[in-house]
This record gives structure tokens, C-alpha cells and sequence, in this order.
């Protein structure tokens, strides 16, 4: 029978995670931490350190991290500090010409009170592990480590997956809800008969991580989170890992028996230089366009590489998978809280779908000009000829790249329309904070976040006077809805009316804006339940857990 922790598997669970990778420990941070008994189930016994796929954590999975209390945990462990490096070069070699470079990259600095944490540079495995120790020490939630996932069946009720450990021993688990977070090759995906739709593109890719100490010495160009390689012997793509000689690479329009057969020399083309390097890993790869046909059977969900799968450029793909865990795991919470209703779940694909199609068709975008595409006589003559080239290809890289480096209108402006758990705007949906959007972010009570004030429910926040809050927490209450109101007419706290428009906000615990408006709706009551997702005529049927008066 499969372990935990050398003792027996639990029987019963309200939530199975299947993958222990980023995306599934996300979901069961956002589970555990509401008191959902949940299990996740991960082959690997330890966090793999020799493929860092992701290096990029955005501002918005930087702000999750810190409504979990892990933002300054992790970038404590980030061998990079935020400060080290904000900029993005293209070059010949690493000892050649610098042809272009873009600064304050991928939200790495502030941008005003924009965003209430910066992003982080940090290999995949930095955060893995932060989470797989936060995941551990949550009460409601366990880690099945060395096991994985390999049948599940549903009926109305409940689902059951069968687990199999590395000897092969399997048994089975009864779970309410089953997130599939097992990437590319999901077992559950494949179980609910979901597929990917979509393209892929041919060019190979090969992935390495190389040792080379001497080399951080010898770069020309200063310190930045990435450095393009534009030349003929290697057009590439390649970063430090960390401060003492650890490198990411990824040589493009190579195969695997090439790139194995001449990674040495793939590193000296990158250098510009002969180089004193030792492979570490490697990892081919194509990429792909694919997102699933539905997220969605019955009592079980897709979330991650499981659902979605896009190029890498930009840096996209974990934080939206992480963004599908918060999602996700705070909807199924409320219902098996029993405040929410059927239709919050619902909402999980309505909401990330647009989301996840806009993500690839940006990263593909962003594909479309690499270093191979930047290739052109003369980059590395001296005189006028080279001079004229270098000038032409810095050019044409900043038209061509710098919506890849300052993507924080895709990363923030996220803007959810036809879910069935975001009532219609009226008036007050013309104000900076509509409803379906990021709730804008500023500093209050000295320098603190808004984001810090608000609950692990539903929020109010209360702008101005005058407003009729009472009608919105007294249908709260009737519904058994957590919420948390904020009073933002404080002395202490700044002026956000001119930030937020309307008098009041009502805010999921995602941090996305439900409802807005000047006064209370005359029937709060079906706000509440819309928001929900129980909506009328639902809402008789919905279950509800009235709270009592304070």
C-alpha cells in the first residue's frame, strides 16, 4: 500500500492533488490554508534540481506568495536578489558586441504602488521546495511523495483514484474533488477523456545547465536575467542561475544527438570564447500551442501544464498554472465550506480560459523573432559595415522584443467578462476598479498594502461616507458568506477614492474586484448569491451556513 510519511494513505480525502510540481502545491496552499483536507500525490521523493524549466515568478504569483506569508521567504532563498540585475541584452557573445538591452524587465522594478510585491528571478526548484515545506506544515494538508495517480472513476458524489507506489503496490482514495496538476503527460487528463487542441512548432530547442565559473568574469555586458546570443555558431539564449557560475541555456535549432554531441562548443559560441564548462544537464524540447478541449468532468478539474501548455518566451507559463491554483482553490473551499454554490465552479473555466488563450497566443507571439531571425551579415565586423548592422538588428529588437520584457499590461490587466459569478457593471463599471478585474493596488496605513487588509472571504471595502455597507454585510451573513469589511474613511489611510471610483468594492479572495458601486443594490441579497454562485433561482437550493451576529 502506498505511504505517507511511512504511514498508510488516507482512505478519505475532501481534495486529491495529482502532481506535486508548483501548480498542485499552489492549489494545496490555497486549500490547506482554509482547512481543506487535501492529498497530494507526487512521484518524485525529492524536488528535481537538474532542469529549472522557470526561472520567472511575475508580480502577480509574487502576490499570492505574500497573501501565503511566502514573498520574503522566497526571495531569501532566490539565488539572484531582485536587485542584482532588471535588464535583458542581446549580444553577439558574451564577450562580443552588445547590439540592444531592455531594463526594468519583467516587473523587477517598482512601478509606482502598481503591484504590491516586485517580481523574482528564481529557478523552478527554489520555489518547488519553498512550497512543498509550507504544503508539509499545513495541518489539513499531506504529501504522498514517491507515488502517483494512475486510474480515477467518478459518480455524482464522490470520486475515486487509485495510487500506486514506487513498488508497485497500489489502493485507492475517495476524494470529493480531484485537481489534475500532472502536466503534459496528465494520467487524469487522459482518464476524463480531455485532449489538447492546438499547434506546435518543429524547431527543436536544447535546453542545458552548464558550470562555468570563470565566465561570470568575463562577460562584457554586466549582469542581467538574460542575455541573447545572436551569431552564427550558436544563437541561443542563456542566463546565470545563480552568482557562482551555474548557467541556463537553450540553443535553438538544435536537436538532441547534436546538441549532446556539441554542447562544448555551443558554449564556447555563447562565450565567444573558448570556455572551461561542465554540462550539468540537458533537456530538448519543441514548443507547443495547446490548451485542453475542457478543464472540467464532473468532479474533476485540469490545472497547469495538465490544461494549458505555451512557449517559454516571456515567461508565462508557471505563473498562469499558479494562477489557475489560486483560482481553483479558493472556489472549491467555499463550497466545501459550504457558502459556495455550484456555480463557483462553474466559473473556473469561463474565468481562465480567455486567460490561457491570450497567454498563448502572446508567448507565440514572442516566438516569432528569436535569435535565429536576428541573424544578418557583419554583426561582428569592425568599421562602418559592422557598425551599420549592429544598428539595424538593435532596432529591429526593440520593435520586435519589447512587448516579450514589459508584458505587465498582460500580467495585471487580466479583465474576466462573462463569468457567472461577477454580476454585470452598472454605472460604477466605469471606474479604475470594474468588476472582473485585478483590484488596484496601493499603499495605505504608512506604506502597507491594501492587499494586506483583506480577508481569506469575501472583503468590503468601504471608500467613502455615506455608503449603505449594512445591507451588504447583513446578506453575508444570512448566507453564511465570510466577510471581511474594510473601512478605508480611516484619517490613517490615504485617499484611494481617486484609485478605486466607487464608495464601495467587493472583493473575492483573489484580489479580483466582484462588484462596485456607490450604494448597496436594493436586493444585496442576490448580490451575494450571484457572487456566490448561487445565484436566483439557485440561491433557494444553495446550501448556506448563517453567521451569527458579533
Amino acid at each position: 500500500m502506498p505511504a505517507l510519511g511511512g504511514s498508510p494513505l488516507p482512505r478519505r480525502v475532501r481534495v486529491l492533488v495529482a502532481g506535486g510540481g508548483p501548480v498542485g502545491l499552489s492549489a494545496a496552499v490555497e486549500l490547506g490554508r482554509r482547512g481543506v483536507d487535501c492529498l497530494v500525490v507526487e512521484p518524485r521523493p525529492v524536488v528535481s534540481t537538474a532542469r529549472p524549466r522557470c526561472k520567472t515568478l511575475n508580480v502577480r504569483t509574487m502576490e499570492h506568495l505574500r497573501r501565503w506569508g511566502l514573498a520574503d521567504r522566497l526571495r531569501a532563498r532566490a539565488p539572484l536578489p531582485a536587485s542584482w540585475s532588471q535588464d535583458v541584452v542581446f549580444c553577439t557573445s558574451l564577450t562580443g558586441h552588445e547590439l540592444s538591452r531592455f531594463t526594468g524587465v519583467l516587473g523587477l522594478v517598482p512601478d509606482g504602488d502598481r503591484f504590491a510585491e516586485l517580481g523574482q528571478q528564481a529557478p523552478q526548484y527554489v520555489l518547488e521546495e519553498l512550497l512543498r515545506e509550507e504544503v508539509d506544515g499545513l495541518g489539513a494538508c499531506r504529501l504522498a511523495l514517491g507515488a502517483r495517480v494512475v486510474a480515477v472513476s467518478q459518480d455524482d458524489s464522490l470520486v475515486s483514484v487509485t495510487v500506486e507506489d514506487e513498488a508497485g503496490h497500489r489502493s485507492t482514495v475517495v476524494a470529493d474533488y480531484v485537481i489534475g496538476c500532472d502536466g503534459p503527460r496528465s494520467t487524469v487528463r487522459e482518464q476524463i477523456g480531455s485532449r489538447y487542441v492546438g499547434g506546435e512548432d518543429l524547431r527543436p530547442n536544447f535546453g542545458m545547465v552548464f558550470e562555468s565559473p570563470e565566465l561570470r568574469h568575463r562577460v562584457r555586458h554586466g549582469p542581467a536575467v538574460q542575455y541573447w546570443i545572436v551569431n552564427g555558431s550558436a544563437p541561443a539564449l542563456v542566463g546565470p542561475l545563480d552568482r557562482r557560475g551555474t548557467w541556463w541555456a537553450i540553443a535553438f535549432g538544435v536537436d538532441r544527438t547534436t546538441g549532446e554531441r556539441t554542447a562544448a562548443r555551443i558554449i564556447d559560441g555563447v562565450a565567444g570564447a573558448r570556455t572551461e564548462a561542465r554540462v550539468l544537464s540537458t533537456d530538448p524540447w519543441t514548443a507547443r500551442m495547446q490548451i485542453v478541449d475542457r478543464m472540467r468532468h464532473g468532479r474533476v478539474f485540469l490545472a497547469g501544464d495538465a490544461a494549458h501548455l505555451n512557449p517559454p518566451f516571456g515567461g508565462h507559463g508557471l505563473n498562469t498554472g499558479i494562477a489557475d491554483a489560486v483560482d481553483l482553490g479558493w472556489k472549491l473551499a467555499a463550497v466545501l465550506d459550504g457558502w459556495g454554490g455550484s456555480g463557483l465552479l462553474d466559473s473556473y473555466e469561463s474565468e481562465r480560459r480567455p486567460v490561457q488563450e491570450r497567454v498563448i497566443r502572446e508567448a507565440a507571439a514572442n516566438m516569432r523573432v528569436l535569435s535565429t531571425e536576428l541573424l544578418a551579415d557583419d554583426l561582428e565586423s569592425s568599421g562602418l559595415a559592422g557598425a551599420e548592422s549592429r544598428r539595424a538588428a538593435g532596432a529591429r529588437i526593440q520593435e520586435t522584443k519589447r512587448a516579450e520584457f514589459h508584458s505587465l499590461d498582460l500580467v495585471l490587466g487580466v479583465h474576466i467578462t462573462g463569468s457567472p459569478v461577477i454580476p454585470p457593471a452598472g454605472a460604477a463599471g466605469t471606474a479604475a476598479a470594474r468588476p472582473g478585474t485585478r483590484l488596484p493596488h496601493t499603499r495605505v496605513d504608512g506604506g502597507g498594502s491594501l492587499y494586506d487588509l483583506l480577508g481569506d472571504g469575501l472583503t468590503l471595502l468601504v471608500l467613502r461616507s455615506g455608503t449603505s455597507e449594512g445591507a451588504i454585510e447583513e446578506a453575508a451573513r444570512a448566507r453564511g458568506v465570510p466577510l471581511t469589511v474594510v473601512d478605508l474613511r480611516r484619517a490613517t489611510h490615504r485617499d484611494c477614492g481617486p484609485l478605486l471610483g466607487s464608495r464601495l468594492l467587493l472583493v473575492r479572495p483573489d484580489q479580483t474586484v466582484a462588484w462596485a458601486g456607490d450604494e448597496a443594490p436594493e436586493d444585496a441579497l442576490t448580490l451575494i448569491d450571484t457572487v456566490r454562485g448561487c445565484p436566483p433561482p439557485a440561491s433557494a437550493r444553495c446550501a448556506s451556513r448563517p453567521v451569527p451576529n458579533p
